[in-house]
């Protein structure tokens, strides 16, 4: 479920609420190759399907963590929107980790909580904790604090 604020105000009052979750989406082959070709990160544990599968400790090809990540960029939306704003900005990241992997062919989605929502020159700057669940997996995949700002 997503979370809709009507202007960057309204994220103040959004502090400690859970977002969630996502739609699954699928982590296929194509897509992890695709990001190799992108980034230029062709280790055989991501791309190298036969290698993969007779060497890696995962059994199989697996998403780079990476591909993950960039993933949450298109979570964020599903988790919180902002109706009204003139401008919205990635500042960065405060943490990231990967606690377990991604096998391709695996499928995907985010919850979230707002971790903190604060005044800055000209809008709200917040903190979203997204977490990247694997289907079937116990352990997230990545765990992101994502810090965005909306302009007024």
């Amino acid at each position: 479920m997503t979370v809709t604020a009507t202007t960057p105000d309204d994220l103040l009052e959004l502090a400690g609420t859970e977002l969630g979750p996502t739609e699954w989406v699928e982590v296929g082959q194509d897509r992890i190759d695709l990001f190799a070709d992108a980034t230029g990160d062709h280790q055989w544990i991501h791309v190298d399907v036969e290698r993969a599968t007779a060497e890696s400790p995962f059994g199989g090809p697996i998403a780079h963590g990476y591909l993950t990540l960039s993933l949450v960029n298109m979570f964020l939306p599903e988790l919180v929107t902002v109706a009204e704003f003139s401008a919205g900005l990635n500042v960065g990241l405060d943490k990231v980790r990967f606690p377990s992997p991604v096998p391709a062919g695996s499928r995907i989605r985010a919850t979230g909580e707002v971790v903190s929502a604060g005044e800055v020159k000209g809008g709200v700057q917040v903190v979203v904790r997204v977490t990247v669940e694997v289907e079937g997996q116990d352990r997230p995949a990545c765990v992101a604090d994502t810090v965005s700002r909306f302009l007024r």
